[in-house]
């Protein structure tokens, strides 16, 4: 059971960089939240960063942030191989957390931080940002009222082309960085959890096939951010271990079926994530890149679009939505709506009293793990079936 907080709630953000921007402006657009503190590398570098954001206090650790009296929510967006660490700092101050995906790197590690919010009795929750958008409510709301009637079929994909070239390079291309996973473990779990939450389904068995298809890559040796810059001039040679391709077959627990391809290598795909449901009296089909429309596929009526409009959608997805119809909203709004529900359940008090949350938990980013590791496993013995051992079995809360 977590502490409600009836005054304003402190947020403290942990790795000020790409994403740390959109975690602070999510945040700022609740009305009921206060940004107090960042933490990074040093001191010097957290108030660069402090003073370009406007927050008013900076720390040179996570430990120095986690003890702060003033924050009460802490916000983890450091790269993969710090998740733990950070975390449990947070966790040993019985803050809130809220942490990038993927939760942790091993599944022993994603268990242990499950098992410690848990003991804190903290809301805790991992960034699988694509459950925060309208349509996507809405498909789950439309197939939980058995629209679509029993599922057979759950498919898509999701494609990137930001690692194309050789000297494309990112900490997540290295194992004991970012866990012995890329495309799927940075990508492919999105959709893994988007499908799920959608379908009110798990996935249970995984077939795959992994490739790397960039297997010698131009390493900076300046550079540590997520993202490589192209101009960098001082390289060396690097042998890639993980994959940047792949092809999942998966099934799921209700005996509808599935694939998804994943790429990172994908000219012209930005990010280009889509799922298609089939059911027997109907499909849907979500596209994040056109993320204003749900396609309805009937066979004995026209097909239609559902396009973004309060006054259109059903009262689940309608608190997601946020201006009228035809007024475009994006992945910082969903991203938002995400937030929102965490904060949501913190100021309220709701965590852990058997209400059901819409927002993924450490318990989903656990799942996550699982299943990298299954996906793996199911490559390494030559594509055969392996089933995903979540262990030990816990219960369904989201």
């Amino acid at each position: 059971m977590s502490h409600d907080h009836p005054g304003r709630i402190g947020m403290g953000l942990v790795g000020p960089g790409f994403v740390g921007a959109h975690h602070i402006d999510a945040v700022r657009r609740l009305g009921f939240a206060d940004v107090v503190a960042v933490a990074g590398s040093s001191e010097a570098s957290a108030r660069r960063k402090a003073d370009a954001l406007g927050v008013p206090k900076a720390y040179g650790s996570y430990e120095a942030l986690a003890r702060d009296p003033d924050v009460h929510v802490v916000h983890n967006t450091t790269p993969n191989y710090l998740h733990v660490p950070v975390i449990m700092a947070a966790l040993a101050h019985r803050k809130h957390v809220i942490s990038d995906k993927p939760l942790a790197i091993t599944a022993a590690d994603t268990r242990a931080l499950l098992d410690a919010a848990t003991r804190a009795g903290v809301v805790h929750a991992v960034t699988y940002n694509y459950r925060g958008n309208p349509l996507v409510q809405q498909a789950r709301a439309m197939i939980a009222a058995g629209e679509l009637g029993p599922l057979h079929f759950v498919h898509g994909s999701y494609l990137q082309d930001w690692l194309i070239e050789p000297t494309d390079f990112s900490w997540r291309l290295e194992p004991e960085k970012g866990g012995p996973s890329s495309a799927i473990g940075d990508i492919g779990t999105h959709w893994c959890d988007l499908v799920q939450h959608v379908t009110g389904r798990r996935i249970t068995e995984v077939l795959a096939d992994l490739a790397t298809v960039v297997k010698t890559r131009l390493k900076p040796l300046a550079s540590s951010e997520a993202f490589s810059v192209a101009g960098e001039s001082q390289r060396e040679p690097v042998a890639i271990r993980v994959e940047d391709l792949a092809t999942v077959l998966v099934r799921f627990d209700s005996g509808a079926k599935g694939s998804l391809t994943v790429g990172q290598v994908c000219a012209g795909h930005k990010n280009d994530l889509w799922f298609e449901v089939n059911g027997q009296k109907g499909s849907l089909r979500w596209h994040q890149e056109r993320q204003n429309e749900l396609w309805i596929g009937r066979r004995h009526t026209a097909n239609h679009v559902l396009l973004k409009d309060p006054s259109l959608l059903g009262p689940e997805a309608r608190p997601y939505a946020h201006l009228p119809g035809g007024h475009q909203e994006a992945w910082s709004d969903a991203f938002r709506n995400l937030i929102h529900d965490v904060y949501t359940c913190i100021r309220d008090g709701s965590f852990g009293t058997g209400a059901r949350v819409s927002f993924p938990t450490f318990e989903d980013g656990h799942r996550a793990a699982c299943l990298v590791d299954a996906i793996l496993e199911s490559h390494r013995r030559g594509g055969v079936w392996t089933s995903v051992h979540v262990r030990p079995e816990i219960g369904a809360t989201s």
